[in-house]
């Protein structure tokens, strides 16, 4: 149900905005969204889960060593910027290396969050909001999948034990989303989270 707030007397509202919470889902580089949302509006937040979630940098990936190279160096950020700049003339094509590069499977929105947040992905994921919040973040990890990979899993479950991690072992992969089966069995796993939670 969508209420808007702007047509309600104050009193009203300010229940209503006291009521109001958030379930975040984000699958990917949507992990690393729906948790940045998450930590700017944690009192709003009851439940947060990442699929497949890229939170930051493998360094056994090639195509992630070469971005990482990228984004903990200030001559190539510059060098990269100003190409991109020059590009910026033709969006289109700093699109098209963005996709080519990253994944042909990314959304049109993952690759504008790739390249508006690629220096955020040097960083190692914030462990202190992980271990403040370990009740309300659950994370769904593939088998073989490089921008979620299991080493992070294994981070996870040693730095914030009590975060609810699961391995998904169906043969779905990242780009689970794209089969009708791959949807419903991540469906169908999010809804048993968030029944659990509640």
């Amino acid at each position: 149900m969508v209420i808007s707030l702007a047509c309600i007397s104050y009193p009203f509202r300010s229940i209503l905005s006291d009521l109001y919470v958030l379930l975040k889902v984000g699958h990917s580089i949507g992990s690393h969204i729906a948790s940045e949302m998450f930590k700017r509006a944690s009192q709003k937040v009851i439940y947060f889960i990442g699929l497949y979630p890229f939170l930051a940098l493998n360094s056994k990936s090639s195509k992630q060593t070469a971005i990482r190279k990228l984004a903990e160096s200030s001559v190539l950020c510059a060098l990269v910027s100003s190409i991109v700049a020059l590009l910026g003339v033709v969006p289109s094509l700093s699109r098209l290396i963005v996709k080519t590069t990253l994944g042909n499977s990314w959304s049109g929105a993952a690759i504008d969050a790739a390249c508006s947040h690629l220096l955020k992905f040097s960083e190692a994921p914030d462990w202190d909001f992980l271990k403040a919040n370990p009740n309300q973040i659950a994370f769904l990890f593939g088998i073989d999948d490089h921008w979620g990979p299991l080493s992070l899993f294994e981070e996870i479950s040693k730095q914030v034990p009590d975060v609810s991690l699961s391995i998904e072992k169906e043969g779905h992969d990242h780009a689970f989303s794209c089969t009708e089966a791959g949807s419903t069995w991540v469906a169908q796993h999010v809804a048993g989270l968030i029944k659990k939670h509640l």
